[in-house]
């Protein structure tokens, strides 16, 4: 299924990076790239394992520092944010992590209540009680409210991770494989669920994926990362219109019988 137009505003950059580079020792992951992430955007990052797309999440984020370039996020330059900025713009950004990184001593109420209860410092119970109901209907999963995390379905833990993200009301959505394990079926109402969130909450996003299914589902657009630059940046056609045999492989694997 190609992704429907979304409301863009390409004279908003949400996150710029400019010649950003990270090395690991004599490992160069990073090598120099530029990209810019516009409001109400999904940006797909593809590439094969080890090629940094998560290191890019967590420079973003100032989970790590580059060896040299810049990132801004939110108009903020995140290498001269103190400790105590970095954990204030973080709350401005959702995380959803592959394994959901759900609390299984928690019931699904307390799951997304715990991050409220941390932030928003003297939150009162009704406005509690609204906001996980809130999201929990976004996710379409109401009836879940009083279950723990073992009674939960793959694909419903990962629509908690998400619902317990969106509970602070994020500008931007980090999606670490959001299909990653999930049956074909799943997969596909995960893709919905993340244009939902797109239009329903103004979001700007970066996917982090191999799944090319759930690329071409949710990407307005698409950045390949190859010997680590963006070698090809552009709507899903424009990207996979080529005879590079760096990206061809891709496209066969995941839609050639």
């Amino acid at each position: 299924m190609k992704k429907a137009a979304s409301h863009i505003d390409y004279n908003n950059a949400v996150i710029s990076i400019r010649d950003l580079e990270k090395s690991f020792g004599d490992y160069h992951v990073l090598r120099g790239i530029d990209l810019d992430i516009f409001q109400g955007e999904n940006l797909v990052v593809l590439g094969r394992s080890g090629t940094g797309k998560s290191v890019l999440i967590k420079l973003i984020s100032g989970l790590l520092r580059p060896d040299k370039g810049s990132i801004s996020v939110l108009g903020n330059d995140v290498l001269a944010l103190s400790d105590k900025q970095l954990q204030e713009l973080r709350i401005r950004i959702g995380f959803s992590f592959q394994n959901s990184a759900l609390y299984d001593s928690m019931t699904v109420r307390k799951n997304l209540e715990f991050p409220l209860v941390r932030n928003r410092k003297g939150i009162g119970r009704a406005e509690i009680n609204k906001s996980v109901e809130t999201v929990l209907d976004a996710v379409g999963l109401s009836q879940t409210i009083n279950q723990m995390p073992s009674e939960l379905s793959g694909g419903q833990r990962k629509r908690i991770g998400i619902a317990r993200t969106l509970i602070l009301n994020p500008e931007i959505m980090m999606y670490d494989e959001p299909t990653a394990g999930l049956d074909p079926i799943t997969c596909i109402e995960i893709n919905e669920l993340i244009n939902e969130v797109q239009e329903r909450y103004r979001t700007s996003s970066i996917i982090i994926t191999h799944d090319l299914t759930c690329a071409k589902s949710t990407g307005d657009r698409i950045a390949m990362l190859l010997d680590g630059q963006f070698q090809r940046v552009g709507t899903f056609d424009e990207v996979f219109d080529t005879d590079d045999e760096r990206v061809k492989p891709f496209f066969d694997y995941n839609f050639i019988q």
